[in-house]
Parts: C-alpha cells; sequence; structure tokens
C-alpha cells in the first residue's frame, strides 16, 4: 500500500486541507474508488476505510493480480468533514457539482480537478455517493444513461438492486457523469446512511466492491455471491410527498415489502405531538427510499416506492 497525498491547500489558520489517497498493487490503471466528496458522507468514508483495510490486507497475502492497480479516496473533503458541513464551508459550493475541474478555478473547481487528473484514467470508477435528500436507501448500484454506461456490469457487485437513472442538468458536472464520457466505466455506490455510521451497511457495501474486484480480475477474494439484482428505472418508482409541515415521524424502512393502505408515516404538529396528517401507502411495493429528517415542510419526498416487484 503507497500513502500519497493528491491535493494540497495551505490555511491561514488550521493545518493544511490535504486530499490522501492510497493505491494498491502496480501496472494498469484498473479501478479508483473515490468517497467523502461531501462533508457530512460519513458513512462514506467509513465505507472506503473499511476497503482500505482490507486490501492492505489482501495486497499483503499478494491477492492483488499482477498488473492492476487499484485506488481509493476515502475523503475528498477533509476541511468540510471536520466542521461537520456538508458543501465547502466558505462559499456553500459542492465538489460534486465542479467536474471535471479546473486548477487555476476556485477552491473546489481545484480540488475536483485534482481529484479527476488522478481518477479520469482507470478502466472503472467507484463513487460511494449520498442522496441530496436525507433519508435511508436499499444498498444499490446507480448508473447514469449517458448512452456510455453498461447497466449489466452492475449485476457484478451483487447489491439488491441496480438503479438506471436520466441525468439532469446538474449531473453533467458530476464525478459520476464526466467518468463516463472520458470513458471510465462509471457507478455511483449508496449504502443506508450518510452522516451516521451503520457498520452492517458498509459492510454490505465494501464486500459489494470487493466482490466486483474479484470479478473483473483485480484481486484473489473468496466471497458469497451476493443477490441476484434487480435492475429498475429511476423514472418508474413511485414518488410519495408530505402534505404538510412538522414532526416526521417514520413508521416503515427501506426494504420493507407494503400493502395499499398502509401507515408508512405521520407528521405531528411540533407543538402539541398530534397527529395533522397520515402518509398511506397508495399501492403494493417495496420501500426503497425513506426520508430521515426530523422536520419536514409540505411537498417533500418522504418515500420512495418501487411497485413493481417482479421487474
Amino acid at each position: 500500500m503507497k500513502e500519497e497525498v493528491i491535493f494540497r491547500l495551505e490555511t491561514p489558520y488550521r493545518e493544511p486541507c490535504m486530499v490522501r489517497a492510497f493505491r494498491f498493487g502496480s501496472g494498469q490503471k484498473s479501478c479508483a474508488v473515490a468517497a467523502g466528496l461531501r462533508g457530512n458522507e460519513v458513512q462514506q468514508m467509513f465505507t472506503a476505510a473499511l476497503l482500505v483495510q482490507k486490501l492492505k490486507a489482501l495486497e499483503e497475502e499478494s491477492a492483488i493480480l499482477r498488473d492492476h492497480e487499484i485506488l481509493v479516496i476515502p475523503c475528498v473533503n477533509p476541511f468540510s468533514m471536520n466542521i461537520s458541513s456538508r458543501f465547502w464551508p466558505m462559499d456553500q459550493t459542492d465538489i460534486n457539482r465542479m467536474f471535471p475541474g479546473y486548477d487555476q478555478g476556485e477552491t473546489t473547481q481545484r480540488i475536483a480537478g485534482a481529484l479527476f487528473d488522478e481518477v479520469k484514467e482507470y478502466e472503472y470508477g467507484i463513487h460511494l455517493a449520498s442522496f441530496y435528500l436525507p433519508g435511508d436507501f436499499i444498498p444499490h448500484v446507480r448508473i447514469l444513461d449517458t448512452g456510455y454506461e453498461n447497466a449489466g456490469l452492475g449485476n457484478l457487485f451483487g447489491l439488491p438492486y441496480i438503479v438506471v437513472s436520466e441525468p439532469a442538468p446538474f449531473d453533467t458536472a458530476t464525478l459520476n457523469y464526466n467518468w463516463q464520457i472520458w470513458g471510465t466505466k462509471a457507478f455511483s455506490l449508496y449504502t443506508r446512511e450518510t452522516d451516521l455510521v451503520d457498520t452492517q451497511s458498509a459492510r454490505i457495501t465494501r464486500n459489494g466492491i470487493l466482490r466486483f474486484l474479484n470479478r473483473i480480475g483485480c484481486i484473489r477474494y473468496l466471497s458469497s455471491n451476493g443477490f441476484l439484482p434487480t435492475t429498475v428505472q429511476e423514472k418508474d418508482m413511485l414518488k410519495i410527498h408530505t402534505q404538510q409541515s412538522g414532526i416526521f415521524h417514520r413508521l416503515r424502512d427501506p426494504g420493507d415489502e407494503v400493502e395499499k393502505g398502509d401507515l408508512l408515516a405521520e407528521i405531528l404538529d411540533p407543538l402539541t405531538a398530534e397527529r395533522v396528517c397520515e402518509i398511506l401507502s397508495p399501492a403494493h411495493g417495496m420501500i426503497f427510499f425513506a426520508m430521515s429528517h426530523p422536520l419536514v415542510s409540505s411537498h417533500e419526498i418522504a418515500f420512495r416506492i418501487i411497485t413493481d416487484l417482479h421487474a
């Protein structure tokens, strides 16, 4: 294992902001893994750290195969991570909206540029990502439908679901999108939590990456076959919105199968704790995403449900 600093920023009042990377093996640039682009992505950083720990052990056992190089960057945004700020604290910009980056631009553009220069030549790219809404997911692989994608490769992770999503305009400045445009086969992996550590789902995601690396011939690693994934289109998921603001009391979790009319959550008056609204399932399906924020406004996405369980 080789530890390197791929970006360094001097600061006037604190120690330098440094982005560290861990390199395993040598030769062909096979796979790069990046996490912690946002300062609250603690679970994603922890998952990448577990991967570093395991790859170090595999390298010591000579289980990283010849002529394959794996790069892992557990935390791209340590400055924001240190103060628990999701975005860059000086101007609230998002590093994952700055790709492919610019080495003469704003700070977040420079960080994105330094990262992309390191990872753009790898054959496979894995981004441990988080959603723009606070909530919990079933662990899954997300692939942007850019015309360059290969959704079938998502099966190699052995995670329960593969979600194919159509890129929105802002996606053109993300790491996943630019990876694909530059010829890298890119995947975004979502675990259950973001700003909390969930060891079980972190290990599920870590093991999915190890399974993928084994199946593409980078490492020698014995594991279970994982899941036979179900591929779903994000646009086909059923969105369930809040109807009123208040305290969000969630009663069902991702992975729960629900029937039409089941009570999923209730919204309480924040001053009297009286129920002001019920959120019911409009159809039979599987909860894929569930909001976790305790206070909600009206018309926020509270749940996403896969309605065709046999797709």
